[in-house]
């Protein structure tokens, strides 16, 4: 007897024995259940211009963050380039001290030779007339204003620094959304545009499916239901077109708060590793909910 049939047969001994207990003492069985997309995407560009290049074809594979196309980025390089020169002009300046240290020096010589007079002053009563004593008291404050200036110079120059970073790094990010990218692992099943078309913000420009990763989505009869029912392990059966059957462990990731008033059942899904890529969406299943671990 080959494998599905031992499902099928297994699948109508466990329903014709009755309800199982929602409690968890027997597992669930459902019947009927439907493969579904988990992550699909139309990927956009996000920005205006020429595509460049399409770098893939319907039915390629690609990884989370490959570059599926391309949109003409010449200008964008061009002002990045110029950000960088700005850049590295605001970080000369931010690292050049010659100003500030000069300033400090001429305040020491300013307020030496004060010193000086004001002692020889002392010393020798009225060597030194009191308008050149002022006019030292005026070299002196104007060395430290001087010093206060370039200091304060210094410190805007810092800050510019800062802005001319942040301007870099927002003329390298607009160079990397010419670049678009997948994101999410799957299949291109779709190209929208071609090369040398315009494209604006939002325009698809491929879709991919995310086939690692399936929802088998069904119902369950209310009698079923428990609150422990989201997050119980799961067995999703599925006849392949080849004849064979194959088996894939999951989780129930959802229940519907809502019960159907026509039929009395709830609607529920469980997401499913297909990483061999066996499962492809639309094929009907049937899904065992395993029983409530004891204790």
């Amino acid at each position: 007897m080959s494998l599905a049939c031992c499902w099928v047969c297994f699948a109508a001994v466990t329903l014709a024995a009755g309800p199982q207990d929602p409690a968890g003492g027997s597992d669930i069985v459902i019947p009927s259940m439907l493969l579904r997309l988990v992550e699909q995407a139309d990927v956009p560009a996000r920005e205006s211009g020429v595509l460049a290049s399409i770098d893939v074809v319907e039915g390629q594979m690609v990884e989370e963050g490959a570059a599926v196309a391309h949109i003409d980025d010449t200008q964008a390089r061009l002002a990045a380039e110029h950000a960088q020169t700005e850049l590295e002009i605001a970080r000369a300046n931010a690292a050049n001290t010659v100003n500030v240290r000069f300033a400090r020096k001429s305040v020491e010589v300013a307020e030496a030779e004060l010193r000086r007079s004001t002692e020889s002053n002392e010393r020798y009563s009225k060597s030194i007339s009191e308008s050149e004593m002022d006019r030292l008291r005026l070299i002196v404050e104007k060395a430290r204003l001087e010093l206060e200036q370039s200091e304060h110079e210094f410190t805007i120059a810092g800050f510019n620094h800062r802005v001319k970073e942040n301007d870099y790094q927002a003329a390298q990010q607009l160079v990397e959304q010419h670049k678009i990218t997948a994101p999410l692992a799957g299949v291109v099943v779709q190209v929208h545009r071609h090369r040398g078309e315009w494209v604006k913000p939002g325009d698809a420009v491929v879709r991919i499916l995310r086939l690692d990763r399936l929802r088998a989505e069904g119902f369950v009869p209310m009698e079923h239901w428990s609150h422990d029912l989201q997050g119980r392990p799961v067995r999703v059966l599925v006849d392949l077109p080849t004849g064979a059957g194959v088996e894939v462990p999951g989780k129930i990731v959802f229940v519907d708060p809502e019960i159907d008033p026509f039929n009395a059942q709830i609607r529920i899904w469980a997401e499913v590793e297909n990483s061999e890529l066996q499962l492809r969406p639309g094929m009907k299943s049937r899904m065992i909910v395993e029983r409530k671990p004891a204790g």
